[in-house]
């Protein structure tokens, strides 16, 4: 389904969020479509949260509008969004059971008991922890804990579901393990997530979309491939996994192509992002997409600076005619030489990958 087609869940139109003289939000405009893991990606303090907290009501803005499902919510307080949120920590209360801390909720919005008991079955049975409903948080895994809160967080049937940066307090094997479940959890409800953090692997393994957010304004918006493959500009090239900029003299863009001219005077066909320009600029391009070569078929040369070892890969940077190190991460099974320190090798740049980025 195309995008102009989907129902919108959530709609920023120009927001903006200001703390004093600090403006934590810049003219915010971005649309969230329904029944989609919507990730927001990007460093601490970039607005991601502030974004977060604005849609469930605990952060006010002063410009623009947030649109739940067509409705401007602004006046609306938390309590009457059809919207919850997982925080960061969990915030379960120590003193209850696993049932009752699924059933607060539920009770806070006048359900009788019986239907309460029955709703926290059901979702305890979603998140698979029906043998731990009457444990108590002190006696569960962090993992464990974690799925509590979202089922604590689904039990009213919200249409939106916030989550905080849920994994952070997760060692990594039980994160990437939860990723999954988050994952199927979405699916199987068909409730909009709209998921906060600063995790790149994360976001690129989760998402259906991506906002890449940095000092309060929205980058780019794509999904994992676009965001990786084709960065509008060089924070989400460099914010996103690893890449090369190199110094380059751009031609005239057309039709999203341009030639770019490295340094050592050969040019390279590639495409070019919205906002690039005739001059000088930088090209993108992923070390893994940086190949070794004979000296004459090369269109880079360079000195080799460092040799690391990463187990399935070997990290290789190479010193350049420009002065700039190029990065070059090849698979061990497909290096037969390894490249010694102090010796000139040849690179091959797939122009395929490659990217003449915007301002």
């Amino acid at each position: 389904m195309a995008n102009s087609d989907r129902q919108v869940a959530v709609k920023f139109e120009t927001v903006s969020k200001r703390y004093g003289t600090f403006t934590a939000l810049k003219q915010v405009s971005l649309d969230i479509f329904d029944n989609e893991f919507f990730t927001l990606l990007g460093p601490s303090g970039c607005g991601k949260t502030t974004l977060l907290r604005s849609i469930a009501g605990f952060e006010d803005i002063q410009d623009g509008a947030i649109r739940l499902f067509g409705e401007d919510i602004a006046e609306l307080p938390p309590n009457k969004r059809s919207v919850n949120t997982v925080f960061q920590n969990y915030a379960l209360f120590p003193h209850m059971d696993v049932t009752e801390n699924v059933m607060f909720g539920l009770r806070m919005l006048g359900t009788s008991e019986a239907e309460a008991r029955k709703r926290a079955q059901e979702v305890l049975d979603l998140v698979q922890l029906q043998s731990f409903a009457d444990r108590m948080p002190n006696q569960l895994s962090g993992g464990q804990q974690q799925r509590v809160a979202l089922a604590r967080a689904l039990a009213p049937n919200p249409r939106v579901l916030l989550l905080d940066e849920p994994l952070s307090a997760l060692d990594l094997k039980l994160r990437q393990a939860v990723r999954l479940e988050l994952q199927e959890l979405q699916k199987d409800t068909g409730i909009t997530f709209i998921f906060v953090t600063h995790d790149q692997e994360e976001a690129l393994t989760m998402s259906d979309r991506i906002a890449v957010i940095n000092a309060g304004e929205v980058q780019q918006v794509g999904n994992a491939r676009e965001i990786y493959e084709e960065p509008n500009n060089a924070f989400v090239a460099s914010f996103i996994g690893e890449t090369n900029l190199i110094k380059v003299d751009v031609g005239e863009p057309q039709d999203g192509k341009v030639a770019a001219t490295l340094p050592g005077g050969v040019q390279l066909n590639c495409s070019a992002a919205v906002g690039a320009h005739a001059g000088s600029g930088h090209l993108s391009i992923r070390p893994e997409r940086v190949n070794f070569c004979p000296l004459d078929k090369a269109n880079l040369t360079g000195t080799v600076q460092r040799v690391v070892y990463l187990g399935t890969d070997m990290q290789v940077e190479v010193a350049i005619q420009s002065g700039q190190t190029i990065n070059a991460r090849v698979q061990n099974t497909q290096m037969a030489v390894i490249p010694s320190i102090g010796e000139t090798v040849g690179m091959q740049l797939d122009a395929a990958a490659a990217r003449v980025l915007g301002a």
